[in-house]
């Protein structure tokens, strides 16, 4: 998905956290927002590119500018703490439940919301996923994902918040104690906002459930562009027999490639008008979509 009018105010918001968790200077705010507003998309002069691409732009200046690679890097550390504190919770929940698939599935659709729950507590956080398992994806759309799911041998998934990457553990662990299929889960090589690298992944024990490997992108890119990547990806990618891309950086850059044959399912939240337009569903509801290749030619 390219660029919309809502991208940059939201784009704007997001530097400007990241600038706040580096300096509280203001001089240095000024200087830095100043840089920001050089990008030619935040004036609307290129429309032409994704939100992932935009978002790369913008951190690449504040990162050179500040010499600190992972502005969010205690933001993370917390995000990841407190999902790993509901974990236990949230294993008994799937174990008590009639359909573990199926809510796990949910679970790990409503972590895409962590990113902007920000510092709440656990208990506020499992709360908000509890709630969410009284407006769940449909099941249909459900269903396909596991007819899906049934015919794989093997998946590749990839990551994109940490918190939620907790969530997608449990996914993965969920997938694996019924089907015989192999997952590799992706994290970014270069730290992108809030998006989990090999380090969180490690940290909250991926490796444990999947094989986990960079995307190979050499660049704060908080998406996913193919022909970026490292050829260790594009060969497992071309070996897959299914795809599941959580969140909207994933989304958004992936809606622009060309010649997707794999099957890929986009799991995200819906937090923005684009989104309410291009998937048709209400805001702040889950997603669970099959891509369309013919638009991801357009």
């Amino acid at each position: 998905m390219k660029l919309m009018t809502d991208c940059i105010p939201c784009n704007l918001k997001a530097a400007l956290t990241a600038i706040r968790e580096l300096t509280t200077e203001e001089d240095a705010m000024k200087r830095l927002l100043g840089e920001i507003m050089q990008v030619p998309a935040m004036r609307g002069k290129d429309w032409n590119i994704t939100g992932s691409q935009l978002v790369e732009q913008i951190f690449t200046r504040i990162t050179g500018a500040c010499g600190e690679t992972d502005p969010f890097r205690k933001r993370k550390a917390l995000q990841n703490k407190k999902c790993l504190e509901l974990y236990p919770r949230l294993k008994k929940l799937l174990s008590e439940s009639d359909d573990p698939l199926y809510v796990a599935v949910n679970l790990a659709i409503v972590g895409n919301s962590i990113d902007p729950m920000g510092y709440l507590s656990p208990q506020d956080i499992e709360q908000a996923m509890r709630a969410s398992l009284d407006d769940p994806v449909p099941r249909g759309e459900f269903m396909e994902f596991k007819d899906r799911l049934e015919k794989s041998s093997q998946l590749i998934y990839l990551g994109d918040n940490c918190g939620e990457i907790v969530l997608d553990k449990l996914l993965i662990e969920t997938i694996k104690t019924r089907y015989h299929v192999d997952v590799t889960f992706v994290v970014r090589s270069v730290p992108a906002l809030n998006d989990a690298t090999l380090k969180e992944a490690e940290l909250v024990g991926m490796p444990e459930t999947a094989t986990v490997v960079e995307n190979g992108i050499d660049g704060p890119l908080p998406g996913t562009i193919l022909s970026r990547c490292s050829e260790q990806l594009r060969s497992l990618w071309n070996a897959a027999d299914l795809i599941i891309s959580k969140g909207g950086g994933n989304f958004d850059s992936l809606d622009e490639e060309k010649g997707i044959t794999t099957p890929l399912y986009y799991m995200l939240v819906c937090k923005c008008s684009p989104y309410e337009s291009y998937f048709n569903v209400p805001m702040n509801r889950p997603i669970l979509r099959k891509a369309d290749c013919k638009t991801s030619d357009r």
